[in-house]
């Protein structure tokens, strides 16, 4: 069975991990994906979990029928901005190679040299996630699919090579573009729905708390800066960065409860 969002067992609170979404082809340059699990067999949210923050004014009049790719009613919502309708909602982070131990594999780079000997459950978790960090403090990140010398993922059916990036740079993972991705900021999407590097405006989100003691409130403001082989359509996968924080944020808003994409929102607007 495939799920929706990998929820780790809580780590310590003060970890310092992330990851980007798995992509179906190599992207420009650099830039690296890696892999999310999404249950297929998870039902679209329905009317009655869909927030009653949601509110359209007029419908869009971009495709001529007031729909979205995915078919849901999108219009100007009253804050401003334009309503892409419901999206499905997962979340992903990354984990530490000090979390995990036991008997050991190989890492492997794109020319099938060993980056590092790790435990098999933290290959596993990797695998999945697609970077990591390694306990000397080096990130991996995805680097290609089908490598015929890394060891089978056994969640994705996948052999997967990565590349072992500078933490000063990626310390969080690199995201589609070849970029440095961020924590609570950063969305995986379908760049055919929404663009990379689009301002998104999630309402459902907006006062959710930035930290697992409560500190801090989230503006619902987001950026589209990964995608991966399952976000398909309608569907956002937010960037959690640590698993603590993942499982706080499926505790307020469960993974396909379903949450509302606005794009022009001035309360998004980076100056």
């Amino acid at each position: 069975m495939r799920f929706a969002v990998v929820v780790w067992p809580a780590l310590l609170a003060a970890c310092a991990t992330s990851g980007s979404a798995w992509m179906s082809e190599p992207l420009v340059e650099s830039g690296a994906p890696d892999p999310r699990w999404v249950d297929e067999a998870t039902p679209p949210p329905s009317d009655a979990t869909r927030s009653s923050r949601r509110i359209t004014e007029e419908p869009a009049a971009s495709t001529g029928d007031g729909t979205a790719p995915g078919g849901a009613t999108t219009g100007i919502v009253a804050s401003g901005g334009r309503s892409l309708g419901t999206f499905r909602n997962t979340y992903y982070d990354f984990p530490r190679e000090l979390d995990f131990a036991g008997p050991e594999v190989a890492v492997k780079n794109a020319r099938c040299d060993t980056i590092s000997q790790v435990p098999r459950e933290f290959f596993e978790s990797l695998c999945v996630q697609g970077s990591g960090t390694l306990k000397t403090g080096a990130t991996l990140s995805f680097a290609k699919r089908d490598c015929a010398c890394a060891e089978l993922c056994p969640r994705t059916s996948q052999r997967i090579c990565f590349d072992q990036l500078d933490p000063k740079s990626f310390p969080f993972g690199r995201g589609a573009t070849g970029k440095a991705i961020t924590p609570l900021l950063s969305v995986a999407v379908d760049s055919s729905v929404i663009p990379l590097g689009t301002p998104l405006y999630i309402p459902e989100f907006e006062g959710l708390p930035r930290d697992v003691d409560g500190s801090g409130q989230h503006d619902g403001c987001f950026v589209a800066q990964d995608r991966g082989i399952r976000v398909v359509g309608q569907h956002v996968d937010v960037f959690t960065g640590f698993a603590p924080i993942t499982s706080l944020w499926n505790r307020k808003v469960p993974s396909n409860q379903g949450v509302t994409v606005i794009v022009d929102s001035p309360r998004c607007a980076r100056r």
